[in-house]
């Protein structure tokens, strides 16, 4: 059974930064496309990042420059670290895996720019 499990959100001022950890159970992170989703107030929920391989990711163009996702493969635990972050950054973060053909989302964590 897939689980993953979100955490590190919270309440930070404009400009602040937070990382977002995803702890993942019954699939490797190592092994498989990871990611993550934001879903914000009155708008359709996004991918904000996406690691296919250990040199591959990619990023919505409003994060590029300012958050950056990564992995540890031996903690098999999925990272993303937001610089700069923006009011228009909050919103709910989901963790993203993809096993084989079967997607995974974590329950989510909340993320709060004040300006």
């Amino acid at each position: 059974q897939v689980q993953l499990v979100e955490s590190g959100g919270g309440l930070v001022q404009a400009g602040g930064s937070l990382r977002l950890t995803c702890a993942a159970s019954g699939m490797r992170v190592s092994d498989n496309p990871m990611g993550w989703y934001r879903q914000t107030p009155g708008k359709r929920r996004e991918l904000v990042a996406i690691m296919l391989s250990e040199h591959m990711t990619n990023y919505v163009d409003s994060v590029k420059g300012r958050f950056t996702i990564s992995r540890d493969a031996a903690k098999n635990t999925v990272y993303l670290q937001m610089n700069s972050l923006k009011p228009e950054d909050t919103g709910v973060y989901s963790c993203y895996g993809l096993d084989g053909t079967q997607p995974y989302w974590g329950q989510g964590t909340q993320v709060t720019v004040s300006s």
